[in-house]
């Protein structure tokens, strides 16, 4: 990270970044009281964060950080400092239907023997070689391509629960979205609320830190728009962007198996759109 500016590195923020800083808390704020979290939960939370932060981000060159220095940044009591830094760090782990579901939806997605004549993913027969058009297309089949340790059975199940599937009168599998994106499950959709704001506002913070290059962050705001409006631009914008994700979905899942050769491949990506809507304000 480069160098904070003098009024935000003496601990005195612009009003500006005051404002934003409100503004972005506000939504997490309101799912915290969806679920009973009170404010005291939430200091719980960013004492914890604001010495992993510190600790990991904010080191002096050639130097071990210490207890006394991460007090100082964080303005978190030392002996504080001291028992988070010896606690276990709380990993990030996905939910165990999320990376294998992404993984599943990329084949049916983009490989050609998983789509019909428009480029679409085919309705699949639950087990293979009972396809109605005679071939062994089959959500069998997916799912060892992936992993043979799971049955593609507690896939399906998992699936028609969290409602990223349904079955059609053909007794054939039909994916619902062209991601996975489940319909309920609060743990996956939880996940996916971390990932995806989190990469969101890394890269707002690359770019208001004035990191080069910058990291594509855009997005087409307007207001004095009727309701009819709006409905329309949802739907333009859910179109065009489900076209773009596809093309880089089909794309990202080429260069990922030209890259399982080289050893350097050791860098993620994350790239999302996204549509709102309120009242003016």
């Amino acid at each position: 990270m480069t160098s904070k500016p003098d009024e935000q590195a003496t601990g005195a923020p612009t009003p500006a970044l005051t404002r934003a800083v409100k503004q972005l808390l506000k939504p997490l704020v309101g799912i915290l009281l969806d679920n009973g979290l009170t404010y005291g939960w939430l200091t719980k939370i960013l004492k914890v964060i604001y010495v992993d932060v510190a600790e990991s981000e904010f080191s002096l060159p050639d130097k071990a950080q210490t207890d006394s220095r991460i007090s100082l940044l964080t303005g978190v009591h030392r002996k504080d400092v001291r028992r988070l830094r010896s606690e276990d760090k709380d990993a990030f782990e996905p939910p165990s239907s999320i990376f294998l579901g992404a993984q599943l939806v990329a084949i049916w997605t983009t490989e050609a023997h998983f789509l019909d004549k428009l480029g679409k993913p085919a309705p699949l027969a639950r087990l293979g070689g009972t396809s109605r058009q005679g071939g062994s297309v089959s959500f069998e089949e997916l799912v060892t391509l992936v992993s043979k340790d799971i049955r593609p059975r507690a896939i399906l199940d998992e699936w028609l629960r969290l409602g990223a599937v349904s079955i059609n009168e053909h007794d054939e599998v039909c994916l619902k979205v062209d991601a996975f994106i489940p319909a309920r499950g609060y743990d996956e959709k939880v996940y996916y609320l971390g990932k995806n704001i989190h990469d969101h506002m890394a890269a707002a913070r690359c770019n208001v830190q004035s990191e080069t290059p910058p990291f594509l962050e855009r997005s087409v705001y307007y207001d004095q728009l009727s309701e009819e409006s709006v409905k329309k631009l949802a739907t333009l914008s859910e179109a065009k962007a489900m076209v773009m994700l596809k093309d880089l979905n089909a794309a990202a899942r080429k260069m990922q198996n030209e890259d399982k050769r080289n050893k350097s491949a050791d860098q993620r990506m994350n790239f999302g759109v996204y549509f709102y809507k309120d009242k003016d304000s």
